[in-house]
């Protein structure tokens, strides 16, 4: 689990740009279940795959009544093109400045043929509808993980 983030406890807040040219924040999405995965980037390999599944099984997250949203460095425009492109049926925050990716202890260094740079580390939590870390999943691998997190939210209820 990322530091600073541990299960049972107050979820960091945000108020970010969102695709669509609006602003999410955790506190308007009181009293709903909240997925908040973090990718790296729009339209790469992993972070379609990823994309694609939460919005495969979009219609069985709003049966639990749970909000899912992806969290990512890129721009809200560039998110625009990323829904449109792959039909997403839901919102993506813009992170430009990785300040959410930091609290949640997402913002991490990483390394690629021996080059250190920054970057975000595929994550998702599950927040409750009173604002808690249910559930944490650090270092994810896209495939599957969607209909990984759609079954703890049954086990939240």
């Amino acid at each position: 689990m990322p530091p600073g983030i541990t299960e049972g406890r107050k979820a960091p807040a945000f108020d970010l740009p969102s695709s669509g040219g609006g602003r999410v924040s955790l506190k308007s999405l009181k009293g709903s279940v909240v997925v908040l995965y973090f990718y790296p980037k729009d339209g790469t390999p992993g972070c379609t795959v990823e994309a694609c599944e939460f919005g495969a099984l979009a219609p069985k997250f709003a049966r639990q009544a749970a909000v899912v949203l992806g969290v990512s460095p890129d721009s809200a425009a560039r998110h625009d093109k990323f829904i449109a492109k792959f039909k997403l049926p839901f919102t993506l925050l813009a992170d430009a400045e990785h300040a959410l990716c930091e609290a949640y202890g997402v913002w991490v260094e990483k390394s690629l043929y021996g080059r250190k740079y920054w970057g975000v580390q595929r994550s998702t939590f599950l927040i409750d509808a009173a604002g808690v870390v249910r559930k944490a999943w650090p270092k994810v691998r896209p495939e599957g993980h969607a209909a990984e997190v759609l079954e703890a939210i049954k086990e939240i209820e």
